[in-house]
């Protein structure tokens, strides 16, 4: 018998809760119940979700034991930082425990509480540039849908807790079940690609009206060249002053922004219409299909073939 305690803070999200179908589906394929899955929290009792559904939790004590932790997040874990007793209740179950894993934004319970520290571990991309500004002694790779740094793991946004149970199943039961498991529940044992294709991928965020003009123009004429003299002449800036201006205001060059406003762009494309790839480089100012796969690999992980695949299979 494999215990998984989850813990639950006031206002968790919802999903959380999804992947204990995983551990679930893992014992009806296994023949046996190998996995027991319990609701915990600091307070005990109904904690209530960001959605308002009740659950019915268990008080932690210096007894609560478990072989696997699951830490659910909250949609602002700024907002709910985590208080003394549950830093202290986690540092103590990770001693005893045989995994301590959070999903999304429970990373930062787990950061706050030092076991991350000098550790690899992701959460929600949207999330990623907050923990590692407060948590610098972390390596944050925003791009992961899962980490497991020794008995530390660690998922990106709500769904992949799902890829996070179901490689934990891969690890204690083998990779037969876990294959079952995935078929039952209609999901990828091993999803290609990382969390940067779901991303929203250009947060520029420029200070000036230029350089919001120039992106601007740059959306409404991704199938030109888009050169810094062409972004230059459309605010009126020569292109040595366009571009220390717009790399001070974003951070990034200008041929980088561009980029990733063609790459948002074919993203769209590929997963809502039906348009063929040659037609979609063209589209969104790639020279050719070629170019945009390899730029596709670049940024996301993955061919254009396969995140159309996977629009499909959705």
């Amino acid at each position: 018998m494999h215990k998984v305690g989850f813990l639950l803070e006031e206002g968790f999200q919802v999903m959380a809760l999804s992947t204990q179908a995983v551990f679930e589906s893992a014992n009806l394929t296994f023949g046996e119940k190998f996995y027991q899955v319990e609701n915990y929290s600091m307070q005990g009792g109904d904690i209530r979700s960001s959605l308002g559904m009740v659950v019915q939790t268990r008080a932690v004590d210096e007894h609560s034991t478990a072989d696997t932790w699951i830490v659910g997040g909250v949609n602002d874990p700024m907002a709910a930082p985590a208080s003394q007793a549950k830093k202290r209740f986690l540092q103590n179950a990770a001693f005893h425990a045989k995994r301590m894993a959070a999903i999304c934004s429970g990373a930062f319970y787990l950061a706050e509480a030092g076991l991350l520290a000098n550790k690899t571990a992701t959460t929600h991309w949207a999330l990623a540039g907050d923990m590692q500004q407060r948590f610098s002694d972390i390596h944050i790779d925003a791009n992961r849908i899962y980490v497991a740094d020794g008995n530390i793991w660690t998922s990106a946004g709500m769904t992949a807790g799902l890829d996070l149970a179901l490689a934990m199943v891969e690890q204690d039961l083998g990779s037969e079940v876990a294959r079952s498991v995935a078929h039952k529940l209609v999901m990828s044992q091993k999803r290609s690609g990382g969390q940067s294709q779901h991303s929203e991928r250009v947060d520029l965020s420029p200070k000036s009206s230029r350089i919001q003009n120039a992106l601007e123009y740059a959306r409404r004429n991704l199938k030109g060249s888009l050169t810094v003299d062409d972004l230059a002449a459309a605010v009126h800036l020569s292109p040595r002053q366009f571009s220390r201006v717009f790399r001070q205001e974003t951070g990034h060059t200008p041929a980088k922004a561009v980029e990733g406003m063609r790459l948002e762009a074919a993203r769209l494309l590929i997963e809502q219409s039906r348009q063929t790839l040659d037609v979609i480089a063209k589209e969104t100012g790639f020279r050719d299909r070629r170019h945009m796969r390899e730029v596709f690999i670049r940024g996301f992980g993955i061919p254009p073939q396969i995140l159309r695949q996977g629009a499909r299979l959705g």
